[in-house]
């Protein structure tokens, strides 16, 4: 198995292959967004799907599953006042009403090992439905 970084609340582990996958769309830009499972089998946080840089907050959100937890990275470029770019990385707890309980404790109680495990952070949302996470909200946290 690869390394992987343990998370001790839960005794999940973070996969490399989730830390690599962040640091590629942080430096590299080579993703847009990155969504995570936990295999409870495994007991390890894995990458779920990995949206390449021509993709959007559309094809993130339709990424999310309508009865399953997820959580969920996303890279925001925007132009400031001052007309300046800039980037900002949003990490998203996906909880739709519709999951089992157990998946919400589960990724309840997980959440910030993986957000540790991803350095370079800078907004945490968490959404139970679509409306929670529109792009307008994304905008208004990167104000």
């Amino acid at each position: 198995m690869a390394m992987a970084f343990k998370m001790a609340t839960t005794g999940m582990w973070v996969t490399d292959e989730c830390k690599t996958s962040f640091m590629e769309m942080k430096w590299k830009k080579v993703h847009r967004f990155i969504v995570f499972k936990i295999d409870e089998a495994s007991r390890l946080v894995t990458v779920d799907k990995v949206g390449g840089p021509g993709e959007g907050y559309d094809e993130l959100a339709a990424s999310l599953p309508p009865d399953d937890c997820r959580y969920a990275v996303f890279d925001f470029d925007f132009v400031t006042t001052d007309n300046c770019k800039k980037s900002k990385i949003f990490f998203i707890a996906w909880s739709p009403s519709a999951s089992r309980i157990r998946e919400k404790m589960l990724y309840a109680t997980s959440k910030e090992g993986l957000r540790r495990a991803l350095e370079g952070i800078h907004y945490d949302m968490q959404a139970t439905d679509p409306t929670e996470m529109r792009m307008d909200v994304i905008k208004d946290r990167a104000k």
